[in-house]
């Protein structure tokens, strides 16, 4: 465990932590079937500006799976249980991916709690995700996903390498099936919000616009060339555009 990791029981979830930096907080929301180290390019960046703050979600990284399905709904009242376990009476919300979905049920339902959301290849409805990336879900097995995040479960995951057909399986689904936002719902998030993605990104650029036009107070960044990766692959500019968004008034 890093020195600077910790632990805190959030809705009964023993939910594992670090915190780097000091200032305004700043929640970092990882992907689905990652852990806090796909914000290694970001967390020193941020810290020299925030108190970075960031979680792993149950049966990810360091915090065990907990019985019964994972679903974006179950993780965004982690998250806000979270929150208030620490303290945090707002905070910016920064998500990728899957913490990027997660981020936007926060702003939408406890709007007192997000001063700032950037949303990073997150999409609010599973209708949006491309093709391609579907069929790569539906013929994914545990043996043969993304080797990075495999490897990072098993090095990492209290419930041991053996549990991580049974955390594959439960993001599988959910990824096949949710999340199921609608515009109407987006245009209740009151927060700031920036809304950045990939060119070629798992979500098509029309569904990623419709996002963006949903929102009352939504800015739209597409970074050209970059993939749903786009934080590994151009790692000072997104760094840049978190932070002039983050600190203009």
């Amino acid at each position: 465990m890093s020195p600077n990791g910790r632990y805190v029981i959030a809705n009964g979830v023993n939910t594992y932590y670090e915190v780097h930096g000091e200032g305004e907080p700043l929640l970092l929301m990882h992907g689905g079937t990652d852990t806090i180290e796909c914000f290694q390019e970001q967390t020193p960046a941020l810290a020299k500006r925030f108190r970075v703050i960031l979680p792993e979600r149950r049966g990810h990284g360091r915090t065990a799976d907990v019985e019964g399905p994972i679903t974006y709904e179950l993780m965004a009242q982690d998250t806000i249980a979270f929150m208030e376990a620490l303290g945090i009476g707002a905070a910016h919300l920064v998500g990728w991916s899957d913490g990027a979905i997660v981020g936007m049920l926060v702003a939408m339902w406890r709007p007192d709690m997000v001063k700032k959301l950037v949303s990073i290849g997150g999409n609010f409805n599973v209708d949006g995700l491309t093709e391609r990336f579907v069929a790569y879900v539906r013929e994914a097995t545990a043996e043969t996903y993304y080797p990075p995040a495999v490897e990072m479960y098993k090095q990492t995951s209290p419930d041991g390498p053996e549990h991580w057909p049974v955390v594959f399986e439960k993001i599988m689904r959910m990824w096949l099936n949710q999340p199921q936002m609608t515009p109407q719902e987006l245009a209740g998030i009151q927060a700031p919000t920036l809304v950045m993605c990939g060119q070629n990104d798992i979500m098509t650029l029309e569904h990623t616009v419709e996002l963006f036009r949903a929102l009352p107070n939504g800015q739209l960044c597409v970074l050209p060339g970059a993939s749903h990766f786009l934080m590994q692959e151009k790692p000072a500019l997104v760094n840049q555009l978190i932070i002039d968004f983050l600190t203009t008034e």
